[in-house]
Formats: C-alpha cells, sequence, structure tokens
C-alpha cells in the first residue's frame, strides 16, 4: 500500500469522526456551536501535525543528508486530496441519508470547497510537523557531531607527529 494513501485513508477518518461528533455536539449543545467547531477543527490540525512530524522524524533519522529525504510534501499533498475528497463524500452521504446534524452543504460544494478545505487543513500542519521533526533530528545530531575546533586540534597533532617523524 502507498504510504499517501495510507495516510490519506487515516486522515479521512479523522476528519470523518470530527465532523460527526461536531453534528452531535451541535444538535445537543447549539448555543456553543463555534467551540465545538473550533475544537474539531483543532483536532484535525493537531494530529496531522503529529504524524507530519512523526514522518518528518523518522525520515531525518533515515537519512544522514538531507539531500537524500524523502518526498513528504507530495505525499502529504496526495494524503490531503484523498482524506478531503473521501471525508467529503462519506459526509455528504451521512448527511443526507443518515445524520441530519452534520450539514446540508451540497455534493458539488462537498466535494470541491469541502474536499480542498479539508485537504489544506491536513496539508499545511503535516507539513509544518515534518518540517519541525527534521529540524529536531538534524539539531540532535549537530549536537552529537565533533565540533570543529575539536577537529582542527586533532589536525594539528596528527600534522605535528607527521613533522617529527
Amino acid at each position: 500500500m502507498n504510504s499517501w494513501l495510507l495516510r490519506g485513508v487515516v486522515m479521512s477518518a479523522v476528519h470523518i469522526v470530527a465532523r460527526v461528533l461536531l453534528g452531535v455536539l451541535i444538535v445537543n449543545v447549539p448555543l456553543h456551536g463555534t467551540l465545538w467547531k473550533t475544537l474539531a477543527v483543532a483536532a484535525v490540525v493537531l494530529i496531522a501535525i503529529i504524524a507530519g512530524g512523526i514522518d518528518g522524524l523518522r525520515d531525518a533519522h533515515a537519512h544522514d543528508d538531507p539531500d537524500d529525504y524523502d518526498d513528504l510534501t507530495i505525499r502529504w499533498l496526495k494524503a490531503g486530496l484523498l482524506a478531503g475528497w473521501v471525508a467529503g463524500f462519506v459526509c455528504w452521504l451521512l448527511g443526507k441519508f443518515v445524520f441530519a446534524g452534520i450539514g446540508e452543504a451540497s455534493f458539488w460544494i462537498e466535494m470541491t470547497a469541502g474536499a480542498f478545505f479539508t485537504a489544506l487543513i491536513i496539508f499545511v500542519p503535516a507539513f509544518i510537523g515534518a518540517s519541525l521533526g527534521r529540524l529536531l533530528v538534524r539539531r540532535q545530531q549537530r549536537k552529537n557531531a565533533p565540533r570543529s575546533d575539536d577537529a582542527d586540534e586533532s589536525n594539528a597533532q596528527f600534522a605535528d607527529a607527521a613533522v617529527a617523524q
């Protein structure tokens, strides 16, 4: 299975669960709708940041040279687009036939504006998380690497030993 496909399926499930819970909360406690919407978007964004961060950590540990890193940008863009379309379609079906509180957007709105909004709230945070994960690993590698002062001293000692012979 392609890595972007797995990420897209998982993120679409996260988005669907968030929208269903949001629908339940808005139907039962309608006066706090703004709070529930904010929390639902924040949950999807947080999970995308964490998943992207894990990808960035794994990728940086697997490749010492940043030029050899995998292309996480396209991976997460594909995953976000898949999640947007799948979540949009499933949520449209649920809203149309099963659960009236999930929203009443038309099919084309769900498959365009809704899907691309979902793709953005998955792609951008995942990209930021991957960048932060790579940054943390590179920072740790720089801390563990020998300093240039130590390398200069050892080179000077080696040169002195070579001249003495």
